[in-house]
This record gives structure tokens, C-alpha cells and sequence, in this order.
């Protein structure tokens, strides 16, 4: 009776040991929902050109900031209009960033930005729309 003891004992053991590699993965932390900044914009030109120089400024000034991620565009074939896609924790910090360089474009015409506060697919969530103007 004692030999079955040990041996139950050492599997015990043994099993215990094996269970053991390291601490409890801890759950994955819940990642709050991303807001968005979308802006709309009037274009008027075919040559998208220009555009591209000014759409890396963008990208690397909301880099650099840590407001957030931009997130691409969709234009118009014929270069009459277009849209930008941001999205970031706070959608107020990242327009703030986003603001200046806006303004500061002679390329885009009639912009409206829109803030949305809550997820994409948040059907209850916040928008606030903010014209630039031209």
C-alpha cells in the first residue's frame, strides 16, 4: 500500500509540475471601441498626384501624434470628390491633429468632417459633422 502511495503521489506530482509552465494566461484586455474621423471633400482634378503627396503628410502627422491610425481613402475615378478614413481612441484628439493640415490644403474644396463616438457598427453611437468649408 505504501509503494501505490508513492507512485500515486509522484503522478500527482509529476502532473502538477507539468501544469505548471508559467502564470495563467491573463484574458485578453477589452479594446474600447475605435471612433472615427471621416472627412469629405470635393477634388475637381485628375491628376491625383498632389494628392498623394498631401495624403502622406496626413499619414505621418497622425503617426507621429499616437492619436490614432489613417485608415485610407476612396476617390472618385474622374477626381471630382473623395473621402479620408481615420480612426483612433479619441475621435476629438484625432481631428485636432487632422485640423491644420486640412486647413492648410489648397487641394481639397468644400470639406466636411464628421466625428463619429462609438464603434463603425455602433447603430446608437454620437456623430458630429464639422464643415471646413472651401
Amino acid at each position: 500500500m505504501i509503494r501505490r502511495v508513492s507512485i500515486l503521489t509522484a503522478v500527482l506530482l509529476g502532473v502538477v509540475a507539468c501544469s505548471r509552465t508559467g502564470p495563467a494566461p491573463s484574458p485578453a484586455p477589452t479594446q474600447a471601441p475605435q471612433q472615427a474621423v471621416i472627412v469629405h471633400f470635393d477634388y475637381g482634378r485628375a491628376d491625383w498626384a498632389p494628392f498623394v503627396v498631401f495624403e502622406k503628410e496626413l499619414e505621418t502627422q497622425i503617426d507621429a501624434s499616437g492619436a490614432g491610425d489613417y485608415d485610407g481613402n476612396e476617390l472618385a475615378v474622374d477626381g471630382t470628390d473623395g473621402t479620408l478614413y481615420m480612426y483612433g481612441p479619441d475621435a476629438d484628439k484625432l481631428y485636432a491633429v487632422a485640423r491644420p493640415i486640412l486647413r492648410s490644403s489648397v487641394l481639397l474644396k468644400n470639406v466636411v468632417v464628421t466625428l463619429q463616438y462609438g464603434g463603425v457598427d455602433d447603430k446608437n453611437a454620437r456623430e458630429k459633422t464639422v464643415p471646413l468649408g472651401s
